[in-house]
């Protein structure tokens, strides 16, 4: 949800951050205790993963990789946003995209360099927005990221509902 509101942001040309997103942002993430804070980041590294495993797909059945393709175009978008996204992240972020693109969690690649910086969040945000973007961008549809991941946990709750019956 954090991700799309973004989006809509964007596309709407809204500047700057909603001040009640923000104190929203903010009461949520005072509520929550390590081991939620813990577990939104590994969603964020989830999303992350699930963006550029469709990426990869996509850019496979093109002839392409999405190495090549996708993290240059995410690096330099990042490059711009001087105000968010410091410098020093954007190896990070960078290795972080090259690990979801190869197949390989980026939470468990994360965590082999310790654990994550304050100073990462707002970037690891921006990667999973930028990221949403391309695929909005390449789809021409500008709920299409917003609906992958509906659909990614819309499957993943429905998957033991089999068994079950």
């Amino acid at each position: 949800m954090m991700i799309d509101s973004q989006l809509k942001a964007v596309y709407d040309g809204k500047s700057g951050s909603d001040p009640e997103q923000q104190a929203l942002v903010a009461q949520v993430t005072a509520s929550m205790g390590v081991r939620g804070a813990d577990d939104v980041l590994d969603g964020v590294c989830s999303i992350i993963y699930v963006f550029m495993k469709w990426l990869r797909m996509a850019h496979e059945a093109q002839g392409k990789d999405v190495i090549e393709y996708v993290v240059p175009s995410i690096v330099t978008s990042m490059t711009m946003m001087r105000r968010s996204v410091s410098p020093e992240a954007i190896p990070t972020m960078a290795g972080l995209l090259i690990a979801a693109g190869t197949g390989l969690s980026p939470s468990l690649w994360r965590r082999q360099y310790g654990d994550w910086m304050k100073t990462e969040m707002t970037p690891l945000e921006a990667t999973a927005v930028l990221l949403a973007e391309h695929i909005n961008h390449l789809t021409d549809d500008r709920d299409f990221a917003t609906r992958l991941i509906t659909q990614a946990l819309t499957d993943a709750d429905g998957s033991g509902d089999e068994d079950e019956e």
